[in-house]
């Protein structure tokens, strides 16, 4: 089944995170607690997942084993969550930022119960239940999420000021959980929501909203776009990706990168959108894949979209562009007119000085003629007296 080789490596996911300096090496701890689930008789199929079989209101108890494989006691965390679909068109069955789709009826943490924290002596091995309930209104498709299991943070930091490092390791385990009351497959679907610019690690991109609203997976999704300015004809953005799932009753935005260094331009758009999903030999949709190698599909979808971008909104967004050149030359201007002044002030200065004392001397010399003239005087006089 398809939905079960895309889940299996979900199964049980280790995840670890190291938050460090570039350039220095560090050695992470070992693994510090495994985690291994415990299917029930009302298990569909014998994966390494939770895919539970039940029927409307019904209410079970489906357990963990939980082990401690340190020498010192640990907390476990444990978390449940509904599946969503990230940007990169992949499923993630733990807690993240992505907000629940509007046609989510039912959030697993309302169904699924699980103690908040598990305390673990050394190698102590512990088995964990937990609280399944079914909705009582009949439910033609599956409900997906996850069970996460990580270790508190106070147990996982480690930091060494010595080499300048700080070290945060943290190990999670992912348990995929699914709930369905009855094994019919039910078909999904594909709408696109709202178009509209926006950033993915500080680079332009156009945001395509893709949105599954039925209770099933939508798997092997291939999309093709094809963006082009109705203001300017000469723009033009594509992006093609395949292999892409999506979870059900979820969404997400499919990025159209600009490309390095290209910055927005206001003005209106259209966009062209095609979806493939649920590859199958026997498909009767075809398509090239990236390769040049034709591939069958059960499903295919079109949609097209006319927006449109303001200039605020580009400039907004070119501003935050970390691969775009800005005109950073006003600074030059600005240091080269405060150059100027500085020159000018001191050349002012210079002249004033030299003015004065220029002034200066020329009363000094006035001064001297006077005296000058007062004892040529002063000798005429004594010369003009009677011998």
């Amino acid at each position: 089944m398809k939905i079960i080789k895309s889940l299996k490596i979900f199964a049980l996911v280790l995840t670890v995170c190291f938050i460090g300096l570039i350039g220095q090496k560090v050695k992470a701890d070992e693994m510090s607690f495994s985690v291994t689930p415990i299917l029930p008789s009302n298990q569909i199929g014998n994966s390494g997942y939770f895919n539970l079989l039940m029927h409307p209101g019904d209410k079970q108890t489906v357990e963990v084993k939980i082990v401690n494989l340190r020498d010192t006691p640990i907390v476990v965390e444990e978390n449940v969550s509904s599946a969503t679909t990230n940007l990169n068109g992949v499923v993630e069955y733990s807690p993240n930022q992505i907000k629940p789709d509007s046609t989510l009826k039912y959030n697993m943490k309302d169904l699924v119960s699980a103690p908040a924290e598990i305390s673990l002596s050394p190698k102590e091995t512990k088995t964990i239940s937990i609280a399944v309930n079914m909705p009582n209104t009949p439910i033609q498709g599956l409900m997906a999420g996850g069970l996460t299991y990580q270790e508190k943070s106070s147990n996982t930091k480690s930091s060494s000021k010595s080499k300048g490092v700080s070290i945060i390791n943290k190990y999670n385990f992912v348990i995929a959980f699914l709930m369905q009351q009855s094994e019919t497959k039910s078909a999904p679907d594909l709408k696109m929501n709202d178009v509209e610019p926006g950033q993915v690690n500080y680079r332009n991109v156009i945001n395509a909203n893709l949105q599954n609203p039925n209770m099933a997976y939508l798997n092997t999704l291939y999309v093709q776009s094809d963006i082009k300015g109705i203001s300017n004809s000469k723009l033009e953005y594509k992006s093609n990706k395949e292999m892409m799932q999506m979870a059900p009753n979820s969404n997400f935005d499919f990025p159209v990168a600009l490309g390095s260094g290209t910055a927005l331009q206001s003005g209106k758009y259209h966009m062209v959108l095609t979806a493939f999903g649920q590859k199958d030999p026997n498909g009767k949709y075809t398509m090239k894949d990236s390769a040049g190698k034709v591939q069958k599909f059960n499903y295919k979808w079109t949609f097209e979209r006319d927006f449109t971008i303001t200039a605020a909104k580009a400039k907004e967004l070119n501003v935050k562009d970390v691969t775009i050149k800005h005109n950073n030359s006003w600074w030059i201007w600005l240091i080269a007119i405060l150059l100027i002044l500085i020159i000018l002030f001191f050349l002012f200065f210079i002249l004033w000085k030299r003015r004065k004392k220029d002034e200066d001397d020329k009363e000094d010399d006035i001064e001297v003629a006077k005296q000058l003239a007062e004892l040529k005087s002063m000798l005429d006089d004594i010369s003009d007296e009677p011998k």
